[in-house]
């Protein structure tokens, strides 16, 4: 029996465990990259374990979520980054270089490696024939620092793709037909792997639209064969030297295959407030809306650049909306400025923004109070852009750039031919913005610089046999980290400070959670289906922790987040049976008994409540076991180090 692509590589960077589906198995990390968001709380836990220099082929760290300046914080958490990593043997993406994903695409991915990155979209690396897994930045650390990651070996889903891209169709609304058919949670234990003759119809770029937003889907990754397309677009950037042929075998084995005709596929449209709601843009078409964002991590590639530069030429956005445009790295941005098209941009009547996330993370172009919002991003969740009554819709670059000019939602479709974009033989390749680590010899003389926002981690300890604590919040199905740990330009600042950011602990559910979690000072927190969806952000783990959160009892988890809750020591647990969801309110005490020898050993959990039993489960593998007893991976790692 063949294997599958994920499977291949997999099996090449497996260290530890069995090769057998269902089972946790430790595989070797090639590369590493961080965000800033994240990556000041992940170089917090390096320096902590006391590794000095990095083991990795590869670790970068990116600055391009909180760029908006407004303090001394941001700046500050830029400065300190830097400096642990030339210390520590990371090269360094500065300020306006441009966002990860797009950035590790052009300049650092290869096919057949491994990467983890302290970014959900982390699997963008796919679109090149990498494994690459989003993680809490403490994972990060520890692969920085020569740790294997831990995942339970995944089920594959191999999805086919035949035919071609209609005009005016294109990769996002592959991956809007694969959510659709899929839901939020269809990919979680999952890699999506895709297939078939239609895969050799799309670039590098389109397939990293693809595998990015593959994320929302809960997989654990998504990855598309390396092919001469792969070898075209590494040519073009001068790295043709890391291309290695990548294919499933033919006999190769799927868990579930799902079948999409790109020639059937129509422009489509994520309507508010999930990225697996989604519509025909024809059956949405003359819907007033107010503004539109083009960029992010998902389509802010050159050729989606030109496309709307294409869209754009000559005309005039409408009046009644503002168009924000945001190239994906400096890269794109300096080739589009040298051939026209940001002229065209320009003329149009675009506000040009830095090559960095921005509105994807609520980080500025908020819309107006009730206003409707075209984005080429990848989520869509409530409050996320900044206004809380705003509707988001996530569409294509043509989608968004056609409705601008008109006002209304518009098919892309209506505009007649479509001329050819394609990848330019050779990309204009300038790194004098990626700073390179000192030199081993130098390391010791090199000073980290921490500013007076930059916070510990939070106070961990052992897990107590016995807890009786209240329920101290209670929410419903699909909670998303952005409930739970906001963005946003006011919030993201306080990354590298958990005491501070807490305060804005899930206060989209409920403002006065945080004050009365802190009042308490333990308690446990009650959730539905699908908990922690959306981002890799630890500190909606970490936060938490730093509030006394000792347990979370739900029907469901998203991968990520309940990967984090474990590093932080803090228990992830199910109910057997999810009708005992409603046996629990808000207030009501949960006693715990037994813990620590139930948790070493296995089996279930029994929690009195009102004077019932509720029977939970503790669906972790035996090293997590040994995680959550020493009180979370920082402590668990500190005391292998120590042997």
């Amino acid at each position: 029996m063949g294997l599958t692509l994920a499977e291949k590589i997999l099996k090449a960077h497996l260290v530890e465990g069995k090769f057998k589906k269902g089972e946790q198995i430790a595989i070797r990390m090639d590369q590493t990259l961080t965000q800033d968001a994240t990556g000041t709380m992940a170089y917090i836990e390096y320096v902590a374990m006391g590794v000095p220099r990095v083991k990795t082929e590869k670790s970068v760290a990116y600055i391009d979520h909180n760029t908006l300046q407004s303090g001394f914080e941001n700046a500050d958490d830029h400065r300190f980054i830097g400096s642990v990593a030339k210390k520590h043997g990371i090269s360094f993406s500065r300020p306006g270089n441009g966002i990860c994903h797009q950035v590790h695409l052009e300049r650092f991915g290869a096919p057949g490696k491994t990467l983890i990155g302290s970014d959900s979209h982390t699997p963008t690396g796919g679109g090149l024939g990498m494994i690459a897994i989003g993680a809490g930045g403490l994972d990060v650390a520890v692969a920085m620092g020569g740790g294997a990651y831990y995942i339970t070996y995944p089920k594959i889903i191999k999805v086919e793709l035949k035919g071609k891209l209609s005009k005016w169709v294109s990769a996002k609304d592959v991956i809007l037909e694969v959510l659709r058919r899929l839901s939020v949670k269809g990919g979680v234990g999952y890699i999506v792997e895709y297939t078939g003759e239609g895969v050799k119809t799309l670039s590098v770029p389109e397939r990293a639209t693809i595998t990015n937003m593959g994320a929302e889907l809960g997989a654990t990754t998504s990855i598309f064969p390396s092919d001469e397309r792969t070898l075209e677009f590494l040519k073009a950037q001068g790295r043709e030297d890391v291309y290695i042929p990548l294919s499933a075998d033919p006999d190769a084995v799927y868990d579930k295959e799902l079948t999409i005709d790109l020639s059937a596929l129509e422009p489509l449209a994520a309507c508010p407030h999930s990225p697996d709601n989604v519509k025909p843009v024809r059956e949405l078409a003359g819907m007033k809306i107010d503004q539109c964002c083009i960029g992010s991590c998902t389509n802010s590639s050159f050729v989606d650049m030109m496309k709307v530069a294409y869209i754009l030429d000559g005309k005039t956005v409408n009046p009644s909306v503002s168009l924000a445009i945001a190239p994906g790295s400096k890269q794109v941005l300096s080739m589009i400025s040298q051939n026209g098209a940001l002229t065209k941009m320009i003329d149009a009547g675009a506000r040009i923004l830095e090559s960095a996330c921005g509105p994807c993370i609520g980080m500025g172009q908020s819309p107006n109070s009730k206003g409707i919002s075209l984005r080429t991003f990848n989520r869509n969740f409530e409050g996320r852009s900044g206004t809380r009554d705003a509707g988001v819709y996530l569409v294509s670059p043509e989608t968004a750039a056609a409705s601008a000019l008109t006002g209304v939602m518009t098919d892309p479709r209506t505009l007649g031919d479509m001329p050819l974009f394609e990848l330019p033989e050779k990309f204009v390749v300038n790194d004098n913005m990626i700073e390179p680590p000192a030199p081993e010899s130098e390391m010791d003389s090199v000073e980290i610089l921490r500013g007076p926002n930059i916070a510990g981690y939070p106070e961990t300890s052992p897990l107590n046999d016995s807890l009786s604590v209240p329920c101290s919040l209670k929410v419903g199905d699909n909670i998303t980290t952005d409930h739970i740990m906001p963005a946003g330009a006011k919030i993201l600042p306080l990354r590298s400070n958990i005491p501070e950011i807490s305060k804005h602990c899930f206060t989209v559910c409920d403002e006065t959670f945080p004050e009365r979690a802190k009042k308490l000072g333990a308690s446990v927190v009650v959730g539905g289906e699908n908990y922690g969806q959306g981002s890799s952000r630890e500190h909606a783990a970490l936060a938490p922790l730093y509030l006394g959160i000792k347990a979370v009892i739900v029907k469901s988890f998203a991968r990520i987040h309940k990967a984090n809750l474990i590093n932080a020591g803090i228990l992830p647990l199910t109910f057997k049976n999810p009708d005992d969801y409603d046996k629990i309110a808000q207030g009501d005490t949960v006693e715990f008994n037994n813990l620590r020898e139930t948790v070493k050993n296995g089996g279930d959990i029994i929690v009195k409540v009102n004077g019932k039993e509720i029977t939970l489960d503790l669906d972790i593998s035996e090293r997590d076991r040994e995680i959550m007893l020493a009180g979370g991976l920082l402590d668990y790692t500190r005391e292998a180090l120590g042997k």
